[in-house]
This record gives structure tokens, sequence and C-alpha cells, in this order.
């Protein structure tokens, strides 16, 4: 995995994007993968990878977020009933490389626009997520989270900004261990299916958790950097129309 064009530019920008996704309580796997499509890693490696780098950073992120107070056991709950049996079937899936290019592509999407802050407005009202609506929701981003190799929390993290569940950092520190959850699942589910996870990724892990525990830190604090997450926007456009043509 190492041996790829252009390492060391790809070692200098993981960190970054750990450090961004980790600051607003993700564990960045869509960044990861994004930058694996980039730096042209083969698909077999990517998906493990990310979910493997998720589980360290999301972890990270979610520690200081709880720590400040910001987590609601019962919204994450809600979600996690059924993202995680999901997420783990959806790891056990192997699907067309091109396809799972196009998905990969759409779901990027969303990681832009939450890196452009167009679900970055927080209501001074919340309401309670009903039980069903939880679960299905939750089932939904799982599944596809384990397909995928991410987390789940570009997604999930939107919604409840948007339906109004709970605020920015509520979101974050759910969303947060709700990655780390289906990141575990996923990789267990990769797992059941044969596959395994080259050495060389555990040092990828030693690399972006620099950056995570930096942004779990800092964005659990008062950051907000809007400049660099315009130009990691940036990176994953690239990313994503590479995906989405290539």
């Amino acid at each position: 995995m190492l041996q790829t064009e252009n390492i060391y530019l790809f070692l200098i920008i993981l960190p970054i994007v750990s450090f961004l996704y980790s600051s607003v309580g993700h564990g960045g796997a869509s960044g990861y993968l994004a930058l694996m499509a980039l730096f042209s890693f083969v698909p077999e490696s990517m998906k493990p990878t990310a979910l493997l780098l998720n589980i360290f950073v999301a972890g990270i992120s979610f520690y200081y977020y709880y720590k400040g107070g910001y987590f609601n056991k019962k919204l994450f709950l809600s979600f996690a009933m059924t993202s995680i049996p999901l997420a783990f079937i959806g790891g056990m899936i192997e699907i067309d490389a091109s396809i799972y290019k196009k998905i990969l592509a759409v779901l990027l999407i969303f990681a832009i626009l939450k890196m452009l802050n167009v679900f970055g407005k927080e209501s001074d009202q919340t309401k309670d997520v009903k039980l069903w609506q939880g679960l299905i929701i939750g089932g939904f981003i799982g599944f596809f989270s384990g397909l995928i190799g991410i987390g789940g929390g570009i997604i999930l993290t939107p919604v409840i900004l948007l339906l109004h569940w709970g605020k920015m950092k509520e979101a974050a520190a759910v969303s947060a261990l709700f990655i780390w959850v289906n990141s575990v699942a996923g990789l267990i589910g990769q797992f059941s299916s044969g596959v395994t996870i080259e050495k060389e990724s555990f040092w990828l892990v030693i690399i972006a958790l620099i950056g995570g525990v930096l942004g779990g830190y800092y964005g659990s604090k008062k950051l907000n950097n809007q400049r660099l997450r315009y130009i990691l926007a940036f990176v994953l456009i690239i990313a994503c129309a590479k995906l989405m043509f290539t």
C-alpha cells in the first residue's frame, strides 16, 4: 500500500483530513477514501483501511465530546439499534469496483456539503426523535456504512441538524460514537468474509491519530477554521469527480 506514487504527499494530507473530521465529531472515512482514490490505492485495501482509521479517530473524537458533556445517549441508541447489525451485513458484502466508486462519489457529496457548512446551522429548539424514525434512518445509514467503508456520520449529522433532533456539538458527539460502532461492526463483517488488513495500515493509523487527537480536542472547545474546511472540500470535489468519471 505504501508503495503508492506520491505517498509522502498522501501522508502529509492524511493528518490534516483526520484533524478536520475529528473536529466536527467524524472519523474521516469519507475523506480517507477520497484521498486513497486520488492516490490510486487498490479498491480492495480502501474499505478495511478506512474503517480501521475510523475506529481510532472517531473514538478519540467521541472521548473529547463526551468529556465536554455533549453526548445524548437516548438519541444515539435510537439510531444504533439497527445500524450496528446492518453495518455488519454491509461489511460482509463485496460489490463491483466500478459500482463501489459511484456510490462512494455520491456519499462524498454529503461530506463536501458538511465541510462547506451547508448543514452547519443549529436550531435553538430541539425535539425528540421518534423511535421508528431512528430505527429506519439508523438501519439505512448503517448498511451503507458497512458496504462502502464509512461510519455514517457524514449522513447522520446533517439529518440530526436538519430535523432539529440535536444541536451542533450534541450531533457531533452522537455521530462520533455512531461512527465508531458502525466501523467496528463493518470491519468485523469484512473479517468474516475473509478480508484482511495490510500491516502498513497501522502506520496510517498512527499518522491519522496525530490529527485526530488535536481535532477532537479543539473541535470540542471552540475551533472553527473555515479556510481549511474549504480546502478539504476542494480536495473532496476532485476525488468525487475522479470516482464518478473514471
